[in-house]
């Protein structure tokens, strides 16, 4: 794919707003993370949740995914504030008095947000054991719910870190997640992870939730991926690097990113066109984004003049933009 800057996905967008839910808040003094793990490692300690994780780890973990993303020491401090709530008496109290108001805020509210999400969810939840997903109209309130009762962005964050670190926690014990939570994460977390620009929180939500919701398909998939994911990797980017290269060879300044397409990606490709496996070209991909059309159109030419394109596999949409203004070429 190959977009200028103003277009970079079909995402909604919402770069400037994580940048700064992933920076803030503080009222701190640069060291809340090694305070708040310190404060909250006793009441932790020896406590599970109701998935059977142990709360501490769980935290630890989330933590990890926040700083994977590029969240700041004051923002997984807050981790250990929200999972340490529940054991004090005066919460946001004693919260504030020990690290300040703005943290106190994030641990209170996504606290509600979780018991409102569980409370949704159980009330949701298919009588039938075999039932395939959500109700259309709980799953849309749990997504307003994600959005709208919280007062900014940093509540969101927490929530899709946890509820990774929950899918993966039941990936490493082999154990089933309740459907619901799983149709949950596909069908709610992970559209928000991309609708926020994301992208290694939403592939990760996906095929995890997808593996639980139809292992049969998820596993035939994963037979078909001759390459393990960790060699896929390997190869796209080698082949950025190059394309990279050959692009500022020829004075044009682009930003080569790339990926592997991913299990859920591409039985969502299947279904929606009818494909059969060997029909889905774009296993691998890259993505340029360049800073003009007149650019775009060089960097085509080029890719064309190097690599063979698929017929019948190419699309302008500078020429034809989709109904959202979504530009770019796919080849």
């Amino acid at each position: 794919m190959i977009s200028r800057s103003t277009h970079e996905d079909e995402a909604l967008g919402a770069d400037t707003a994580i940048t700064a839910a992933l920076a803030t808040p503080t009222d701190g003094d640069g060291r809340a993370l090694q305070r708040a793990r310190a404060f909250a490692e006793p009441l932790l300690s020896g406590e599970t949740l109701d998935t059977g994780e142990p709360v501490l780890d769980h935290a630890d973990a989330v933590a990890q995914i926040l700083s994977r993303i590029g969240g700041t020491p004051d923002l997984q401090a807050c981790v250990y504030l929200v999972y340490a709530s529940p054991f004090l008496a005066h919460p946001r109290e004693v919260i504030a008095k020990a690290f300040g108001e703005a943290f106190a805020d994030v641990a209170i509210e996504t606290n509600k947000l979780i018991q409102l999400q569980r409370q949704a969810r159980q009330r949701g939840a298919p009588a039938d054991a075999a039932a395939s997903a959500l109700d259309a109209a709980q799953t849309e309130n749990v997504r307003k719910m994600l959005l709208a009762f919280s007062r900014d962005l940093r509540v969101v964050l927490l929530r899709l870190a946890s509820r990774l670190q929950t899918l993966r926690y039941h990936a490493a014990v082999k154990r089933l997640p309740e459907r619901s939570l799983a149709a949950e994460s596909l069908q709610v977390f992970a559209p928000l992870a991309n609708r926020l620009g994301i992208w290694q929180l939403k592939w990760e939500l996906e095929d995890l939730a997808f593996r639980f919701l139809e292992p049969d398909t998820y596993k035939h998939i994963a037979g078909l991926l001759d390459e393990k994911r960790v060699e896929r990797e390997t190869h796209v980017e080698h082949v950025r690097q190059r394309l990279e290269r050959e692009l500022a060879a020829l004075g044009l300044s682009a930003q080569v990113q790339g990926r592997p397409k991913h299990i859920y990606s591409i039985v969502k490709k299947m279904r929606g066109k009818s494909l059969d496996f060997d029909q889905v070209y774009d296993l691998r991909a890259l993505r340029v984004i360049v800073g003009s059309v007149d650019d775009c159109y060089r960097v085509l030419a080029w890719v064309h003049a190097h690599f063979s394109p698929a017929p019948d596999e190419f699309d302008d949409y500078i020429a034809k933009p989709k109904p959202n203004g979504y530009q770019s070429l796919h080849t």
